[in-house]
């Protein structure tokens, strides 16, 4: 029995982590495992519930669980920064108590999606990495951070703090799935100007010595920012810090065709992990059963994968989504103009019955 706490969350958070839990359940039917799921308030909704983001109840029954799964939080009704109490609070309260500092974001570009990116079919082929975020460190932690009016008008500080030991852990990481894949690495950093890509850059060189069967690069991230649209097929693994990874896998989603399809997984040293979609609770489509379940279907792969240790589960959901797009199916953010679509709860349909066509040498 397996233990998974559902966030959904805001926006179209529900909407899409029903489509993950719709294939969760096939994949217990088909491979003869069972999931309890209990879900809870997080974010938006539970602000309006129970006045905080992320109930202390919440918080306990998902370190009791084997896995997280999440939605999206946040919305236009939350929006002010100066409330003593917004979604964004609970997502980073929930991190930093389950100790997820590694976020892994996979990009991979599906052929049939060549048309849905802005760049060149030629450019997109073979791309497929995998972008490693240092998740509870950096500019969203640090502490001073805070507004206040000085006598020649406002101002604000944000601390942008890492230790040796958050950066160390966090590469770690990159290098043991870099060694799981083309054995390619690069640390991404802005040595020439922070004092904390400094520190950066000279941890990552120690480490680069620690493993000589992985090839290490250095790069900036304003010069990986361009090479990411130039040459994506160049890059296996990259490390970042929070802010830089958040930014960048933004980028990176233009390769995919859309954020619709960005899965994630926060890891720490245990097999307790949280998985979502990269996308935000896009309000302006919420409730209308439009929005794109694939990136959050993805994540509850890489549930399988790493905290349930199913490796042949969720290899079978990929092939299920990979079948699914080359036999046409299409949501609104991803169908040319004048192209069919399918809705969400249709799109998880879809998936579901090709994860039953799925012969036994995917698996």
């Amino acid at each position: 029995m397996y233990r998974i706490v559902v966030l959904p969350g805001d926006g179209i958070g529900p909407e899409v982590t029903q489509e993950a839990l719709k294939v969760l359940r096939a994949v217990g039917e088909r491979f003869g495992h069972r999931f309890a799921f209990e879900e809870h308030p997080f974010g938006g909704i539970c602000i309006d519930q129970h006045g905080v983001a992320l109930q202390p109840e919440t918080l306990r029954r998902c370190r009791r669980a084997h896995a997280v799964l999440l939605g999206a939080v946040g919305g236009p009704k939350w929006d002010d920064p100066r409330a003593p109490v917004r979604p964004e609070q609970g997502l980073l309260a929930l991190r930093k108590a389950l100790r997820v500092y590694a976020n892994l974001r996979p990009v991979r570009v599906y052929p049939e999606l060549a048309s849905a990116s802005p760049l060149r079919p030629e450019l997109l082929e073979g791309v497929d990495f995998i972008v490693v975020r240092e998740l509870t460190g950096g500019l969203y932690f640090g502490k001073p951070k805070r507004q206040w009016d000085a006598p020649d008008g406002p101002r604000a500080v944000d601390t942008c703090l890492y230790r040796a030991h958050e950066i160390a852990r966090v590469l770690r990481v990159g290098y043991q799935l870099a060694r799981q894949r083309r054995r390619k690495l690069t640390s991404v950093d802005k040595a020439n100007v922070l004092a904390t890509s400094q520190l950066w850059r000279r941890i990552a060189q120690d480490l680069a010595r620690e493993h000589p069967d992985v090839q290490t690069e250095h790069a900036l991230v304003d010069s990986t920012a361009m090479a990411l649209l130039s040459r994506p097929r160049s890059f296996d693994v990259l490390v970042m810090d929070n802010m830089f990874g958040d930014i960048l896998t933004d980028e990176a989603a233009a390769l995919a065709g859309s954020l619709g399809v960005m899965p994630s997984a926060s890891l720490g040293d245990g097999k307790l992990g949280v998985y979502e979609p990269i996308h935000g609770t896009a309000p302006d489509i919420a409730g209308q059963g439009i929005a794109n379940p694939l990136g959050s279907i993805l994540s509850a792969a890489m549930l399988l994968r790493h905290s349930l240790d199913l490796p042949v589960e969720a290899a079978a959901v990929e092939a299920a989504v990979a079948r699914v797009l080359a036999a046409g199916y299409r949501t609104a953010d991803l169908a040319p103009p004048g192209q069919p679509t399918v809705g969400t709860a249709a799109m998880g349909d879809a998936v579901v019955a090709a994860l039953a066509e799925v012969p036994a040498a995917a698996r």
